[in-house]
């Protein structure tokens, strides 16, 4: 799908369906809205005073134009209430208009961001521009890699049009409309790895498949397999790959964006291809679904995409441990002990707690950087799941202003989080008789035992870890979610780079 700015008048634009926002019931209709509604003789308030459309979110109308207008037809989509339109409401409008005007095959669209912001005042024309390439570049997503027969007659947008007024504004929406489109595009680039089932996404396919968007990218990837991971004394991160026919990798990306010896911000993303649970074998129900144990890597992967696309201004390290966690003659079981790469011992209690033990010594990696602040996001607990549902992102660490500019990217992305405490109380849990510490403490406060486990490897920096169990998955569609894997965390990770490097 494309997107076009042009400089003219949007009602004049020969499009298959015309995109215009309205404001829940009761509030004064845009001036395109107000010429649409004079041209086709009160339309728009027949509408509104029918019962069904009354502009909340997610409301979408289908109006036909009778050819009063170049377009075929009008859409209608709601915003909700005046007060509260914001990027979140533009995006969900937006994608509930794309994915009705693919049901209905149609293939050009065209709006203009005075639509969407034309008596608040509280959105600027790149940051509607921004959520409108967003909202329709994710929702119009799907993985259909493998059903030829949809492939075959799959229905495409092929352009969204934005037609502004002047050229001073067409500018600042083509700057909105690219960030919008590489943000989207590198979300959808990271669901596309998270949707791969496990059998074609193997540790070394997703390092080949970093690899690739290194070299178009200008960052550098190196590759570490089983020799030189045991030479790095990575024995948290080999104990979880032992049982698994694929050989494990440790992919790490380097962007340099910012000045020549300035600290990065290290991001690492669990990796796990396939979560059987190992010995402490997982439930065959839902099992399958386990492929999306390693979105955190694909996010990574998509977050240094668009980094670079992007041209963030920072140095930005992505710290992948790429393995399957499987049952075999060889795996590690309860019981047994490993020597991470920090010197600190660990006894498995359950196998299937093997994420963070992965997370250990990439985290215990990381800080070789001497970074500004080390990051981790992780498919880490059920525990999150039970706790904030599927809305929300558990957030914990030990730095208050890196928690605050991560919660203030989080509510401009909508990709929210919910801190949890990392109180020392916690590591009471996974105290071990026999070594340093269990990889797992039980039942009761999953998730921040889990957290404390993995604030043991991060010597002193300043570090948020962001559990996404909770939100990686998604079984039912939303606005522009689609069914499957969400790689949600990926635009919450960019926005918090392109706001630290402003800040910094």
């Amino acid at each position: 799908m494309k997107f076009k700015v042009k400089v003219g008048d949007v009602l004049s634009e020969p499009v298959d369906a015309l995109i215009v926002g309205i404001c829940e019931k009761g509030r004064e209709l845009s001036p395109i809205a107000q010429e649409i509604n004079r041209l086709l003789g009160g339309v728009i308030d027949r509408v509104l005073k029918r019962k069904g459309f009354t502009g909340k979110p997610e409301q979408v109308e289908v109006i036909n134009s009778g050819g009063v207008i170049p377009a075929a037809y009008i859409f209608l989509c709601g915003l909700g209430k005046e007060e509260k339109i914001g990027p979140e409401q533009i995006r969900q409008a937006i994608g509930k208009v794309s994915l009705r005007a693919r049901d209905m095959g149609l293939k050009t669209l065209a709006t203009t961001t005075s639509v969407y912001s034309y008596k608040s005042g509280g959105n600027s024309s790149d940051e509607v521009a921004r959520a409108i390439a967003e909202g329709a570049g994710l929702a119009v997503y799907k993985f259909s890699k493998y059903k030829v027969k949809e492939n075959n007659n799959a229905k495409y947008i092929d352009e969204i049009r934005l037609v502004e007024e002047t050229r001073i504004k067409a500018t600042e929406v083509e700057k909105g409309l690219s960030t919008g489109r590489i943000i989207s595009e590198s979300v959808n680039f990271a669901r596309d790895l998270i949707n791969h089932p496990a059998n074609d996404m193997t540790p070394a396919i997703l390092a080949d498949t970093a690899k690739k968007m290194a070299k178009g990218n200008r960052i550098k990837c190196t590759i570490l397999s089983t020799p030189g991971i045991k030479q790095l004394g990575m024995g948290a991160f080999l104990g979880v790959a032992k049982g698994s026919q694929e050989p494990p990798k440790f992919i790490i990306l380097e962007y340099k964006g910012g000045k020549r010896g300035e600290k990065p911000i290290v991001i690492v993303g669990k990796s796990i291809t396939f979560d059987s649970g190992g010995i402490s074998l997982k439930p065959a129900e839902g099992m399958g679904r386990m492929k999306y144990d390693m979105s955190g890597g694909a996010i990574t992967v998509a977050v240094l995409r668009a980094a670079s696309m992007l041209h963030i201004p920072l140095n930005i390290v992505g710290l992948l441990p790429a393995t399957e966690n499987m049952p075999s003659g060889t795996a590690s079981r309860p019981g047994d002990i490993l020597r991470s790469m920090s010197g600190r011992t660990i006894e498995i209690i359950s196998t299937d707690a093997e994420g963070r033990l992965a997370l250990a010594d990439a985290l215990f990696y990381a800080t070789r950087y001497k970074p500004k602040c080390i990051l981790d996001i992780a498919t880490l607990t059920g525990a999150c799941a039970i706790a904030l549902g599927n809305h929300a992102i558990g957030m914990l660490g030990n730095d208050k202003g890196l928690k605050e500019r991560m919660a203030k990217a989080a509510e401009y992305v909508w990709e929210r989080v919910w801190e949890m405490p990392l109180w020392d109380d916690y590591f009471e849990q996974i105290k071990s008789p026999v070594a340093d510490m269990k990889n797992s403490g039980g039942r009761e406060g999953g998730v921040m035992t889990a957290a404390i486990f993995l604030s043991k490897f991060i010597e002193d920096y300043p570090w948020v870890h962001l559990d996404i169990a909770s939100v990686e998955w998604n079984d039912k569609e939303r606005p522009y979610i689609p069914v499957g894997g969400t790689a949600i965390g990926a635009r919450l990770l960019i926005q918090f780079l392109m706001d630290f490097s402003k800040r910094d």
